[in-house]
């Protein structure tokens, strides 16, 4: 940076251009109001959401509905599992995380963005590592219009010392009651799921038993020029399963459907659950990760904390076992969990791509 007033154009060269300092929520608090966009975060030729006056509306599940046991439950289940199939992702209502933890958590979470740099910068990324705070290159060369602060929670043993517990305690308070709230709402989700994929219920613990939990807190800066910049590029999730809480209602999430992207309209009462990668592969292609990515907005910023859920390091990711059988063979892999991460760090893929390279192709199966 080039002083503690300003940005200027060669803070932005290839030789001087340092990341991991440089917040982009800083940029557009000090910079003029129409300024330009610095070349590391300019991307050209994004394709547009659809002009399409019919936008498709993702399905809203009521877990209040799910937790009956009669009728309703049977059909809500249907409704969940059909979603899962043809979507990959849903609004979750009535899913029983109060009010006024997620007021509290709001709080608290803008009250670390309104930190001053420096205060931020004590859990900035390290040079290999992926758990702090600030931005990594995308394959492309590029990045994100995002200041995000990456959080592992579970297990213990995995946190980096220098971010969860050096936290604010208000924070770090209110994220702990917030994780053990989440961590019981995915547990009952991801056992909805596997009941309505006809999985054993024994398997599906397993799969997720003391599993990796992680946490990003998101903030998007408004942009003059939204169009030149991406919030997130167009990726699915490597997870399990991810849980998306936006703070301040302002949207920005597209999703891709039948090929085209269309705006994600949030219902401020409700979670946003994405199907991850890995629940694709351990459904064996029944259920799909959905595709998306994040537009900026030019008047206001976007916050969001996402949870994601994974297997623990030492399972495997693969085909479920009670699904594969002579008529359905496996039509994903079989790797470690701790492989599965390294493989993705490595190949910095974007897209769908990585869950295309776990597919196994008909050469592998001698055909």
């Amino acid at each position: 940076m080039g002083s503690s007033s300003s940005y200027t154009e060669d803070d932005f060269s290839t030789s001087a251009f340092d990341p991991s300092t440089f917040s982009v929520q800083e940029l557009v608090k000090l910079a003029a109001p129409d300024f330009s966009i610095p070349q590391p975060f300019v991307r050209i030729n994004q394709q547009p959401p659809s002009l399409s006056v019919t936008t498709p509306l993702p399905p809203t599940i009521d877990m209040s509905r799910l937790l009956l046991e009669d009728d309703h439950q049977n059909l809500e289940l249907h409704k969940l599992h059909s979603t899962c199939q043809d979507w990959g992702i849903f609004q979750l209502v009535n899913h029983g995380v109060s009010s006024s933890l997620l007021e509290k958590l709001k709080h608290e979470v803008e009250e670390f963005y309104r930190l001053p740099l420096e205060e931020k910068l004590k859990y900035k990324i390290g040079e290999r590592g992926w758990e702090g705070y600030g931005r990594r290159m995308r394959a492309d060369g590029k990045y994100d219009w995002v200041d995000t602060l990456n959080i592992i929670t579970n297990p213990v043993h995995r946190r980096s010392s220098h971010v969860f517990p050096q936290l604010p305690p208000p924070l770090r308070s209110t994220m702990e009651c917030y994780l053990s709230e989440l961590q019981k709402l995915a547990t009952k989700l991801i056992g909805f799921m596997g009941k309505a994929l006809k999985i054993k219920e024994k398997e599906m613990m397993e799969l997720f038993d003391d599993g990796l939990q992680a946490v990003k807190m998101a903030y998007y800066p408004p942009c003059p020029h939204p169009e030149s910049v991406m919030g997130l590029i167009p990726h699915s999730d490597m997870t399990l399963l991810t849980i998306l809480h936006q703070l301040n209602g302002v949207d920005g999430l597209e999703i891709k459907k039948n090929g085209l992207w269309f705006p994600f309209n949030f219902n401020p009462d409700a979670f946003v659950v994405n199907v991850g990668d890995i629940f694709q592969i351990f459904s064996n292609g029944v259920y799909h990760s959905v595709e998306h990515k994040v537009t900026c907005n030019k008047e206001r910023e976007r916050i969001t904390v996402t949870f994601n859920l994974s297997p623990n390091f030492e399972a495997e990711v693969g085909p479920s076992l009670s699904l594969i059988n002579a008529e359905n063979p496996p039509l994903f892999r079989r790797v470690g969990m701790e492989d599965y991460f390294k493989q993705f760090s490595t190949l910095k893929v974007y897209g769908k791509k990585y869950l295309d390279y776990m597919r196994i192709q008909p050469s592998e199966n001698g055909d």
